[in-house]
C-alpha cells in the first residue's frame, strides 16, 4: 500500500521568534501551521503583537530566529524586493481601514494588485478576463456594476469594505489576512459581513486568518486562537 502524503501547509511558522529593537521578547512561536481552505481566528488584545505577526507572514518584519514559510518557501533571509513579490502574489490582504487609493475608480482598486504581481495576473487570466473577474466578484459581494465606475469616497463604509475584500481576492491568492475589518460595522452589518466573507474564502478555496480583538466572532471560525504572552494558545 502507499504511503498517502500529506498536502504541504499554505502557511507555516517554525521557532519564531521576535522582539523590536531594545525592547523585550514580543514573539516566541514554536509551530504553527495553516492549511490550505482553513479558516483560523485569532485574538488578542491591543499590544499582544498581532500586528507584528501579521507583518512577518507577510513578509513586511523579518524575525530574530525562525522560519516563516509560504507554500514551502522561507521569507527569512530573502531580499526585500523578493519578499514583496511572494507577498503580491500569494496573499490577498484586508486592512482595517481598507486603504483603498482615492483617485482610482472601485473597479481600478479591484485590478490594482494585479498591477503589482505577474504571477497574479497570470492566474487570474487563467480564468479570464480579470476586468470581468473584479465585476463578478463585485456581484457576488452584493455591489451592482453601476458602483464600478464610482470613486471610493462615494461609497458606504460596508461598501469599501466589500471592495477591499474583492481585492484581496482577485487573482486567487492562497491566503487571506483580514486585519480587523469589522470594526467599523454595527452588529447586524458585520455578522453579514463574515457570513458573505467566509462564502467568498471558500468559492476561492484560500486559507484565512481573521484578526480581531472581539471574542463574539469566534464562533463563525472552525479554529480558534489567541496570541498572548508572545506564543499561539488555543481558545
Amino acid at each position: 500500500m502507499s504511503e498517502q502524503l500529506t498536502p504541504e501547509p499554505i502557511l507555516s511558522l517554525t521557532g519564531v521568534r521576535f522582539r523590536w529593537p531594545d525592547g523585550p521578547l514580543l514573539l516566541d512561536i514554536d509551530r504553527f501551521e495553516l492549511a490550505q481552505g482553513e479558516r483560523v481566528f485569532l485574538q488578542g488584545a491591543s499590544g499582544s503583537g498581532k500586528s507584528t505577526l501579521l507583518g512577518l507572514i507577510a513578509g513586511i518584519h523579518q524575525p530574530e530566529a525562525g522560519q516563516v514559510r509560504i507554500h514551502g518557501l522561507d521569507l527569512v533571509g530573502l531580499r526585500a524586493s523578493a519578499r514583496d513579490r511572494v507577498r503580491g502574489s500569494e496573499l490577498g490582504y484586508v486592512f482595517q481601514q481598507f486603504n483603498l487609493v482615492p483617485y482610482l475608480s472601485v473597479l481600478e482598486n479591484v485590478l490594482l494588485p494585479l498591477t503589482f504581481s505577474a504571477d497574479r495576473r497570470a492566474r487570474a487570466e487563467q480564468h479570464g478576463a480579470p476586468r470581468d473577474q473584479a465585476l463578478e466578484l463585485l456581484r457576488a459581494l452584493g455591489l451592482d456594476d453601476e458602483l464600478a465606475s464610482r470613486s471610493p469616497g462615494n461609497l458606504s463604509v460596508g461598501q469599501q469594505q466589500r471592495v477591499a475584500v474583492a481585492r484581496a481576492l482577485l487573482g486567487r491568492p492562497p491566503l487571506l489576512i483580514c486585519d480587523e475589518p469589522t470594526s467599523a460595522l454595527d452588529a447586524n452589518a458585520r455578522d453579514d459581513f463574515l457570513d458573505l466573507l467566509i462564502r467568498s474564502v471558500e468559492a476561492s478555496q484560500a486559507a484565512l486568518i481573521f484578526v480581531s480583538h472581539d471574542p463574539s466572532l469566534a464562533g463563525h471560525f472552525p479554529r480558534q486562537l489567541r496570541l498572548q504572552d508572545g506564543e499561539l494558545r488555543a481558545l
